[in-house]
C-alpha cells in the first residue's frame, strides 16, 4: 500500500508542475489575446474634411475639435455646426473603423437638417489614436456622455447656446452599443439609428478575434473572454447585455438597422429590438444590402438610400 502511494505521489509531483504551467499559458494567452484586440486595426481615413471640402462647401466647415473625457484622457472628433438652437446628433463608427467612416453621412445630415454633427473617433481607433485602447464599449459609453457635455457647451459669437434640448444618437456596432448603453443613463438622447446592434462587448471582442485570428476562433474567442477578467481588472470592461439597457429606453424614438450580409448582427439585432419597452417606437429594417456596417463596399446609390433613410428619421424625430 505505502508503494502505491508513494507512486500517486510521485505521479502527483510530476503532473503538478505541468497543469501550473498549463495554467499560466492559459492566462497569458487569454490576455494577450484581449491586449491585441484593444488596438483596433489602424488604416488611414477613408476621406477627410480637407479633400472633402473641395467638393462641397458645407463640408469645408468641418472642424477639428478635442475636450475631455471623465476619466482624464481626451477625444477628439470632426464638427459641423448646425443652425443655432437646432439639434445636435453624434456619429460613432464600428470598431475597426473610425470617424472617416460616418463623415459623408455626417455632411449630408448636416445639409438637410442644419443640425449640428459631431463625428468622433473611438477609443484605440483612428490615425495616431489620442487614446491608443478600446474597451469594447465600457469606456466608450462614458466618453458618450462627454461628447454630450462638448455638444452642450458649444457656444455661437454672441455666446449662445449653438444646440438645443433635442439630440440624436447614430452608432454602428461598437458605436452601437455603446449609444445605447450610454442613453439608458442619459434622457437627452430622444433619437436613436442603432446599426448592427450586438448583444454587448463580449459578442464585439469575439468579432475581433475571429477576423484576427480566424483558425478555431470559436475557441480563442472564449478564451479572450476570460482575459477580460485580469485585462480589465479595474473594472472598465462592460458585462451588461445590449437588451439590458435597451430595457429602461422609454419615451424613445429608436430604428434598428442591420443586413443579410452579417447574419449574426442580424440576428442579435433582432434579437434586441425585442427588448425595448412598449412606449418606446421603435422601427426595424433589418434587410439592408449593405448596412453602415459595411458602407464602405455600397455603390453610390445604395449608399445614398442608406443615407437618406437615416436622415429622414432624424428629420422626423427631433425637429
Amino acid at each position: 500500500m505505502s508503494a502505491i502511494k508513494r507512486l500517486v505521489r510521485g505521479f502527483y509531483r510530476l503532473l503538478l508542475p505541468t497543469a501550473i504551467l498549463l495554467i499560466v499559458a492559459l492566462i497569458g494567452s487569454a490576455v494577450w489575446l484581449v491586449h491585441r484586440s484593444t488596438g483596433a486595426p489602424k488604416a488611414p481615413y477613408l476621406l477627410t474634411p480637407d479633400k472633402y471640402g473641395l467638393l462641397s462647401t458645407r463640408a469645408a466647415k468641418v472642424t477639428d475639435e478635442t475636450w475631455n473625457n471623465a476619466d482624464g484622457t481626451s477625444s477628439r472628433g470632426w464638427l459641423l455646426r448646425g443652425a443655432e438652437g437646432a439639434p445636435a446628433v453624434l456619429l460613432l463608427h464600428k470598431y475597426g473603423a473610425d470617424r472617416s467612416w460616418v463623415l459623408n453621412l455626417g455632411v449630408k445630415l448636416n445639409e438637410a437638417t442644419d443640425f449640428t454633427v459631431l463625428m468622433p473617433d473611438l477609443r484605440g481607433h483612428g490615425e495616431m489614436p489620442l487614446t491608443p485602447v478600446t474597451s469594447f464599449g465600457g469606456r466608450e459609453s462614458q466618453d458618450v456622455q462627454s461628447a454630450l457635455n462638448f455638444l452642450k457647451s458649444l457656444k455661437s459669437e454672441g455666446g449662445n447656446a449653438i444646440v438645443g434640448q433635442s439630440f440624436g444618437l447614430y452608432g454602428v456596432e461598437l458605436g452601437a452599443f455603446a449609444g445605447i448603453s450610454a442613453a439608458a443613463k442619459e434622457v437627452s438622447f430622444k433619437a436613436i439609428v442603432a446599426d448592427s446592434v450586438p448583444y454587448g462587448s463580449n459578442a464585439i471582442l469575439r468579432d475581433a478575434i475571429a477576423k484576427r485570428y480566424p483558425f478555431m476562433s470559436s475557441v480563442t474567442s472564449r478564451i479572450a473572454e476570460l482575459g477580460t477578467i485580469g485585462y480589465f481588472f479595474d473594472g472598465t470592461y462592460d458585462r451588461q447585455l445590449t437588451c439590458d439597457y435597451a430595457k429602461s429606453l422609454g419615451d424613445r424614438k429608436v430604428l434598428l438597422l442591420a443586413s443579410t450580409e452579417t447574419i449574426d448582427l442580424q440576428t442579435s439585432t433582432s434579437s434586441v429590438a425585442a427588448c425595448f419597452p412598449d412606449q418606446s417606437s421603435v422601427e426595424k429594417k433589418l434587410d439592408l444590402m449593405p448596412s453602415g456596417y459595411n458602407i464602405n463596399n455600397a455603390t453610390n446609390d445604395q449608399s445614398a438610400t442608406y443615407d437618406l433613410r437615416v436622415i429622414d428619421f432624424f428629420k422626423k424625430s427631433l425637429q
